[in-house]
């Protein structure tokens, strides 16, 4: 079952160092990307931008396929999040893969299914919230990373049954001798079959102190991530960054978080809300915020949170406090 959760991306805290070891500059991939170079010391993005990062690496290393070989080989364990430590340190390859099953739900895009029959484990990757899928190379680098938890967890060289990807992937031949096995490239799904046997192997790096501190804080974010409205929360974060810019629009939302404006008002309308309503409240919150900031005039904040004169802005700040904007600052400001 899939849940709603947050288009707020963690990047990876060693993705910018692993390309650096492999001879790309952070700053080409912000430019080709298209995106502000404040993104490298920014942790968090949306999807699009998400996407987009690992496009312009995809463009940048050239071929796909020696994208992902080389970024899974040179990613340095010693980065690994919190959720990746937890399968790292895992009792065995079945829990280090149930666990990253479990915990990449809190770390979107990417979701991740687990089926055990006869002598095969398939792990198929689907996205969270997003109706299309991401770039190719993250599609194989997820994958790839899964045998390679395997690999360096249990010590030993391990190979894959098949893999399989929906898109082309570059060159075939070198995916294969890094998975050891056949590669399907047309496929209907992005999936992973694993030999079933491997799963029992032992972890070397298995750490069960570390675990008792890990699973406990991670589960429990997990499990307020569940709770949380976060369609909802996720449209308003991306209006209040682009209030700015004017009125955001439906269509403009949806499109950054990376799915049709019909289905962003059909989740919005499952949370009890509508995309004219979070409008609102964004545009309130933000005005309260920087109306508590002396340095903006009152012109400035209406244009801030997208009003285009002065008086527009005036009539709907009554309504939201039955208050001017000037009267509620001075109150408020004084109040401190």
């Amino acid at each position: 079952m899939k849940t709603h959760t947050s288009d707020r991306i963690k990047i990876p805290l060693g993705f910018w160092a692993g390309l650096q070891q492999l001879g790309i500059s952070e700053y080409e991939v912000a430019r080709k990307a298209g995106l502000p170079l404040t993104v490298i010391t920014d942790s968090v993005v949306t999807s699009a931008e998400y996407f987009a990062i690992w496009q312009a690496y995809s463009d940048l290393i050239g071929d796909t396929a020696q994208g992902i070989i080389e970024l899974a080989t040179v990613f340095e364990t010693v980065k690994y999040p919190p959720t990746v430590l937890a399968p790292y340190h895992a009792r065995d390859y079945r829990d280090a893969l149930y666990r990253m099953a479990r915990y990449k739900q809190l770390c979107p895009p990417e979701s991740l299914s687990i089926d055990e029959a006869d002598g095969r484990c398939t792990i198929e990757l689907d996205w969270q919230f997003n109706e299309e899928s991401g770039p190719p190379l993250l599609v194989g680098i997820t994958l790839a990373f899964l045998l390679e938890l395997g690999r360096r967890g249990t010590g030993q060289p391990l190979t894959a049954q098949l893999v399989e990807f929906s898109h082309s992937m570059g060159n075939v031949r070198a995916l294969e001798a890094y998975f050891g096995c056949p590669v399907r490239i047309g496929a209907k799904c992005n999936r992973l079959t694993l030999h079933r046997s491997d799963l029992d192997r032992p972890f070397i790096s298995y750490n069960a102190e570390l675990l008792d501190i890990l699973t406990p804080v991670l589960d429990q974010s997990l499990n307020e991530q569940q709770g949380s409205r976060s369609i909802t929360d996720t449209v308003k974060w991306i209006m209040k960054r682009s209030l700015s810019g004017g009125r955001p629009d439906m269509q403009d939302v949806a499109k950054e978080i990376g799915m049709s404006d019909r289905t962003l008002q059909r989740r919005l309308t499952e949370e009890n809300t509508s995309f004219k309503h979070l409008l609102t409240e964004a545009r309130h919150e933000r005005a309260l915020e920087y109306l508590a900031d002396p340095s903006l005039d009152i012109k400035e904040v209406a244009f801030l949170i997208g009003y285009e004169d002065q008086n527009s802005f005036y009539r709907a700040f009554r309504l939201w406090e039955g208050d001017t904007p000037s009267h509620w600052r001075i109150a408020h400001l004084g109040a401190d």
